[in-house]
C-alpha cells in the first residue's frame, strides 16, 4: 500500500481496538458491589470513566502497534493489523494517538477534576513503559499486564468515590496474574523469539504451573468473599456462595479453550466461544440479581 494513502475508517477503528473495550467494564466493579449501579448521576459518572478509559486504551494499543510494527510484521497473526499491514500509514497512526490521549484526558479533566487521575496517569505511564521496553523484562512484563486489569477497577472506585472488598481485589489480581501466565504460556507454544523476545526466559512448565496456581488463589480468594458474614450482611442475601461453582465452570471452560488451538487473549479466547460468554452473562446477571434483588432470587 502507498504509504501517503488514506486510510479507511474500517483500519482506523481495529486499529483503535474497539473489542478490547470490555475489559474496561471492570471500571464498573465497585459501583456494582456499592449497589450503586442503577443510580443514575452514580452511573453516568462511571459511563464517562468508562468512555475516557476506553479512549486511553485505544492510544496505548496504538502506540504499541507502532512500536513493534516489525516484529508483528512476523506473526501469523499480528502481521495482519492495520500499521503492520501497512493499511494505516504510522504518521496517521500517531495523530489519531494523539487526539484519542487529548479526548481522554480532557473528558477526565472537565468531569472529575484531579479525582482518579493519579490511577489514568498511572495506567498510561505502565502501558508508555511497557510499550518502550519493559515488556522484555522477564517478569515485570507479566506484573504489567496485571497492573492494566488492577488499575481499571481502582480507578472505578476513584471516580465515585466508591469502596471494594478486600477479598474482591485479591481475586482479581489472582486473576489477572492468571490471565497474563496463560497468554504468555500460549505464546511460548506458538511464537518465536522474534515476535516477543522475552519468551526466552521463561518456559511452559514453569508458566503453566503458576498460571494455574494462581486460578486456585482466584477462586479461593473469590469463595472468601462470598462466604464472608459482612457480605452476607451488607447485602441481606448468604446465597452468593452458590455462585461459586459457576465460577468454577466459567474458568474450566477458560482453560479448556486456551489449553486448545489459542493465543490465550483473553479477549479474543471470551468473544469467540458462545458458551463462555453466555456463562460469563449468566453469572454477572446471578450476582446482580443477588446484590440487588436479595428476596427475590
Amino acid at each position: 500500500m502507498n504509504g501517503k494513502a488514506r486510510p479507511r475508517p474500517t483500519d482506523i477503528l481495529r486499529l483503535m481496538r474497539p473489542k478490547h473495550y470490555v475489559k474496561n467494564f471492570l471500571i464498573f466493579i465497585s459501583i456494582t458491589f456499592d449497589r450503586n449501579l442503577f443510580h443514575p448521576a452514580v452511573l453516568v459518572r462511571a459511563l464517562l470513566g468508562f468512555s475516557a478509559f476506553c479512549l486511553l486504551s485505544s492510544a496505548v494499543y496504538i502506540l504499541n502497534d507502532i512500536r513493534d510494527a516489525d516484529a508483528d510484521r512476523q506473526h501469523e497473526v499480528k502481521r495482519n493489523r492495520p500499521i503492520a499491514s501497512g493499511a494505516v500509514p504510522v504518521p496517521a497512526a500517531w495523530v489519531l494517538l494523539t487526539v484519542l490521549l487529548a479526548a481522554a484526558f480532557s473528558i477526565q479533566l472537565a468531569v472529575f477534576g484531579g479525582q482518579g487521575l493519579p490511577f489514568l496517569l498511572a495506567y498510561f505511564a505502565v502501558n508508555l513503559g511497557y510499550s518502550l521496553g519493559l515488556k522484555h523484562i522477564p517478569f515485570l512484563d507479566i506484573l504489567l499486564l496485571v497492573l492494566g486489569f488492577v488499575l481499571r477497577v481502582v480507578y472505578g472506585a476513584a471516580i465515585v468515590n466508591s469502596s471494594t472488598s478486600a477479598w474482591v481485589y485479591l481475586t482479581i489480581f489472582s486473576l489477572s496474574f492468571y490471565l497474563g501466565l496463560g497468554k504468555r504460556r500460549n505464546e511460548l507454544t506458538k511464537a518465536s523469539g522474534a515476535t516477543r523476545r522475552v519468551l526466552q526466559y521463561y518456559s511452559y512448565e514453569f508458566l503453566d504451573k503458576f498460571m494455574y496456581l494462581c486460578l486456585t488463589l482466584a477462586v479461593t480468594f473469590y469463595a472468601l468473599w462470598s462466604a464472608d458474614a459482612e457480605v452476607a450482611a451488607k447485602y441481606g442475601t448468604d446465597k452468593l456462595v452458590w455462585t461459586v461453582p459457576l465460577v468454577i465452570v466459567i474458568l474450566m471452560k477458560y482453560s479448556a479453550d486456551i489449553e486448545s488451538n489459542s493465543y490465550g487473549d483473553p479477549v479474543d479466547v471470551v468473544m469467540h466461544d458462545k458458551v463462555l460468554l453466555a456463562l460469563s452473562v449468566l453469572f454477572a446477571l446471578t450476582i446482580i440479581g443477588l446484590i440487588y434483588l436479595p428476596g427475590l432470587i
